[in-house]
């Protein structure tokens, strides 16, 4: 008897690990379950959840080729495929940005062909659209899910494997009360925003892509007769004016041009983040900072000094990184951010202190997992953010979008510092923002600031919660030597082994797979987007082909026995 193998969710990391799971030699029985009656779009490019305004954070050239590159995919289109998806033939180009929507049409393209493929290669694959998998419960050799279809009839399913690859966790009500919408998606319902005062906290792509889709229902960015994209707003609609802000008061970067694939790092290279690793977790933090201190001086001596790196600390990085940007007024600073970024993509320069941290990160990600307590909350305080601000930069349309929005007065940043209040509670509809003494009151308010951190307990399957076999990840506590008798504390996420399965003692299966971003953050800081998903597929389908390859020798549920 083949493998039984459910994978729950179709998006990325659902199609990654299909596209791993479908290179096992032995035949494997596979059901993909989806809760969209399309399967293979994923979420975050569903045209049901996603204005078609909106545009991904991944240029072409990034994406991981799944049966074909995003390019190929695209040249192969009718010109009717391609005028229907907002695509001009002309633009296509592996360093080009393309709308969420285009991305999903991409990825349920190559999610059937690798069906198509494994029904090929002799494996059975059962794809069920419109399906939602309630809830989960361990057995001894099996797992059991429970799954509801469309007309929410509930079925029960037994399998030797599940993978949990939903992707990022979005709340199934938005508006929950008038005018307030604790998420920007999905997006149809932003549409329903009159035209009035709108607040929108957070000024990353998330902001960005809620300011869009309200603006392109009141107005139309156009070219002008210079080339230059400006926001005509429709008539009717003056009341409309949006106001985004974040602590920081600061818009993101415009992507930035860097050679690909990554020139190998010199000094925190993943052989030296490893001897640090093996030292032991006491002094860590420190220790990583010093190597990327050292990368950053080797690669770029000028910015080093330009921010006084030799004096920085862990504590410091993030205030000497932000501040010229800090004290500029961001559209001013978005506006030369831009020139500097097109100049460079037609010089295809590469600007070594941004490239030389956008390297760094994924090494350092590898020793984060390894910090004790207090390293890790002061890794998420302090030192996270400037990673973060490095590889979130933005697509140059989406400056030009917010400048042109500026440009006509529809558009203001805030600064809200450490100190603030959102009151939704004392008005009728939107919330009022309170900081430094004053206060902001809008007709709509949305919270934009993306998927947060989920631990154990907020996992969604009652039974599966019930039996106490998933736990916040443990931590070495701050100060520990190393020891066996040292202390542990749990500070969040999901305890997961390197194969992502959670970790415990009881005598049950320990073939459930946790892919799902959200319960990955807290370990795993740097874990989103379409790289990570084929990287953590990658991960556990060699997991299960492994043992499919040893099922004629033991059973895999079996181990614990």
């Amino acid at each position: 008897m083949p493998l039984k193998i459910a994978i729950v969710g179709s998006g990325p990391t659902g199609i990654y690990t299909l596209k791993g799971l479908i290179q096992s030699t032995e035949p494997l029985a596979i059901t993909i379950f989806e809760t969209e009656a399309e399967p293979g779009k994923g979420t975050p490019y569903h045209p049901d959840i996603n204005d078609r305004a909106m545009l991904s954070n991944i240029a072409s050239i990034e994406l991981p080729a799944i049966c074909e590159t995003l390019t190929g995919w695209l040249h192969r289109q009718s010109d009717r495929n391609l005028q229907l998806l907002g695509v001009e033939r002309t633009t296509i180009g592996e360093r080009e940005f393309y709308p969420r929507v285009v991305l999903g049409e991409y990825l349920q393209s190559q999610f059937l062909q690798l069906v198509e493929a494994g029904l090929a290669k002799g494996h059975s694959i059962d794809v069920k659209a419109s399906h939602r998998v309630s809830d989960i419960e361990l057995q001894r050799q099996q797992i059991s899910l429970t799954v509801r279809s469309a007309d929410d009839r509930a079925t029960q399913y037994l399998f030797d494997h599940v993978v949990l690859a939903t992707g990022h966790d979005w709340p199934e009500t938005t508006e929950v009360k008038p005018g307030y919408f604790i998420s920007p998606w999905p997006a149809p319902v932003l549409k329903s925003i009159p035209p009035s005062k709108l607040g929108i906290l957070g000024t990353s792509l998330s902001g960005i892509d809620a300011l869009i889709t309200v603006a392109t229902k009141y107005g139309a960015f156009l070219l002008d007769e210079h080339g230059d994209l400006q926001y005509q707003p429709l008539p009717d609609t003056d009341a409309f004016h949006a106001t985004m802000m974040s602590r920081k008061g600061v818009l993101p970067e415009a992507d930035f041009y860097c050679e690909i694939p990554y020139r190998p790092l010199a000094i925190c290279t993943p052989n030296a983040m490893g001897q640090l690793i093996a030292a032991g977790s006491l002094g860590l933090l420190n220790a990583i900072f010093d190597l990327f201190r050292s990368e950053l001086v080797a690669c770029d001596p000028d910015y080093a000094a330009r921010i006084g790196l030799g004096l920085l600390t862990v504590e410091t990085i993030a205030p000497a990184y932000f501040r010229a940007r800090e004290e500029a007024d961001p559209f001013t600073w978005a506006a030369r951010s831009l020139a500097e970024a097109e100049t460079n993509k037609k010089r295809r320069h590469t600007v070594e202190w941004r490239y030389a941290i956008l390297r760094m990160h994924e090494v350092i990600a590898r020793a984060i997992p390894h910090l004790d307590e207090k390293d890790l909350e002061r890794f998420h305080k302090h030192f996270k953010t400037v990673f973060v601000d490095d590889y979130a930069t933005v697509p140059h349309e989406s400056i030009r979008r917010l400048l042109a929005l500026h440009r006509v007065g529809k558009l203001d940043i805030l600064a809200l510092g450490n100190d603030s209040e959102i009151d939704d509670a004392e008005v009728e509809r939107g919330a009022i923002v309170r900081f430094d003494g004053e206060s902001f009151a809008f007709d709509a308010f949305i919270d934009a600031t993306g998927q947060h951190a989920l631990s154990a307990r907020d996992i969604p399957f009652p039974t599966l919660k019930a039996q106490g076999v998933l736990k916040k990840a443990a931590t070495k506590a701050a100060g520990s030597l190393g020891g066996a008798d040292d202390g542990i504390v749990r500070t969040g996420g999901i305890d997961l082994d390197n194969k992502f399965r959670p970790i415990f003692e009881d005598n049950l299966s320990n073939c459930l797979y946790c892919g799902s971003i959200s319960f990955l953050l807290h370990k795993l800081p740097f874990v989103q987007g379409i790289t990570s998903a084929r990287e953590i597929g990658e991960i556990i389908a060699q997991a299960i082909v492994e043992e499919a390859s040893n099922s004629d020798l033991i059973h895999p549920s079996m181990a614990l026995v």
